[in-house]
């Protein structure tokens, strides 16, 4: 018995030794290994049944793409930057292989009850099903986007690492090939066409050379993770609130935005008839992209005799952003600054990109979407996630 668990064990060393003499993932991204607690998918499996809910609100089961001479099915998700700058990459693998039998589907792995705000920091949108809606019609997406998050059952059966990971089945349903989709997030820089060379090795009745290169990306957020996202709230509930009061010089100064932020400003007032959700909408969005070259500040304009129960309506919204108030004496000169005028009890909102460029102003309720977008456009490149200026800049209005 002791000998055969240490042949086991020998086994298992030998499996992860393989895999990290392939090529490591390019610098800048996360490489992603099996996860012990859910095996990865060995090379000759048989695909595995599933029946999840897609964006059409139809159920996909793996019959639906039992034709196909090759399938296709990538595990993909909303909100990693990777995942994005890879939806373009997908689709022209779609674009070029769907009219020759190859059969597509994505899958999102993520449960979004395990995705921190500070790990939404290059999105707009989350892993829930009716965000991935949004994804589907904002970038047109064409093949069946469907959710595993409720239970993660599809993903553990397939050892789902990262967003993108894909899994390249031959005519048989039997796995040929896994991994990331090519060598570089850079798209200029690929060298090796991974993913391509799988499927063009399918079609033609030969045998995938590499079968197995290890997926890079962002790590599949299961369920288990679930306590990590309660943990963070408890720290954005413990940290401090504070309004300030505020001139018109210190929001002339906001209005140049001199630094190398992006800044948004909010002005505000208890009044305010959809303060409540906006405000949240708009705090939610800090705590998302606080880890950037993110500022936002709030400006009450209530009158002095208010300040108490602006200050209780901050502590109810947990308000850690910096949150000023400004004398409606000197409203009309802080509305000459911003180029635009509002009632003192009505939303103004505002995105600046560093230098000083207004790139969004908007009166009245908040659309947050929009917002996002131009914060999301008004970043410059991380080197750790090159494309996401692109990316932004070319979202489908």
């Amino acid at each position: 018995m002791r000998r055969l668990s240490f042949l086991l064990l020998a086994a298992v060393v030998g499996t992860f030794q393989a895999h990290s003499q392939t090529p490591p993932p390019p610098a800048g991204t996360i490489p992603m290994t099996a996860n012990l607690e859910h095996p990865l998918m060995p090379i000759g499996t048989a695909a595995p049944d599933f029946a999840l809910k897609g964006t059409d609100d139809k159920t996909h089961t793996l019959s639906e793409f039992s034709k196909g001479k090759v399938l296709v099915v990538m595990f993909e998700s909303v909100h990693c930057p990777v995942s994005e700058n890879y939806e373009g990459r997908m689709r022209a693998l779609y674009d070029t292989y769907h009219g020759k039998g190859v059969e597509f589907v994505a899958i999102n792995p993520n449960n979004p009850k395990a995705v921190r705000l500070d790990e939404l920091g290059y999105t707009d949108l989350t892993d829930s099903p009716e965000d991935m809606k949004i994804r589907v019609r904002d970038r047109q997406i064409p093949w069946p986007y469907v959710s595993d998050g409720e239970t993660q059952s599809t993903a553990q059966k397939f050892g789902a690492v990262a967003t993108p990971h894909i899994f390249i089945f031959d005519s048989d349903r039997k796995l040929r090939y896994e991994g990331r989709i090519d060598d570089n997030q850079n798209e200029a820089l690929v060298k090796v066409h991974d993913a391509h060379d799988a499927i063009e090795a399918l079609l033609s009745g030969g045998a995938v050379a590499v079968p197995h290169r290890p997926a890079f990306g962002c790590s599949t957020k299961w369920l288990s993770k679930s306590g990590d996202v309660e943990r963070e709230m408890t720290r954005i509930h413990a940290e401090p609130v504070e309004l300030t009061p505020a001139s018109t010089a210190d929001l002339t100064a906001l209005r140049a935005n001199s630094g190398d932020k992006v800044t948004v400003v909010h002005f505000w007032s208890t009044a305010g008839q959809n303060a409540d959700k906006d405000f949240a909408d708009l705090q939610t969005t800090w705590r998302m992209y606080r880890g950037r070259s993110y500022n936002f500040v709030t400006v009450d304009t209530d009158a002095p005799a208010n300040t108490a129960k602006a200050t209780d309506f901050l502590h109810a919204q947990y308000a850690s952003s910096k949150n000023l108030q400004l004398a409606p004496a000197d409203l009309k000169a802080v509305q000459s600054a911003f180029g635009s005028t509002w009632q003192p009890n009505e939303e103004f909102t505002a995105v600046i990109a560093p230098g000083g460029k207004l790139v969004y102003a908007h009166k009245g309720p908040v659309d947050i979407l929009e917002v996002r977008h131009a914060i999301l456009g008004s970043f410059t490149d991380n080197p750790h996630y090159p494309g996401q200026a692109e990316y932004w800049a070319s979202r489908t209005k």
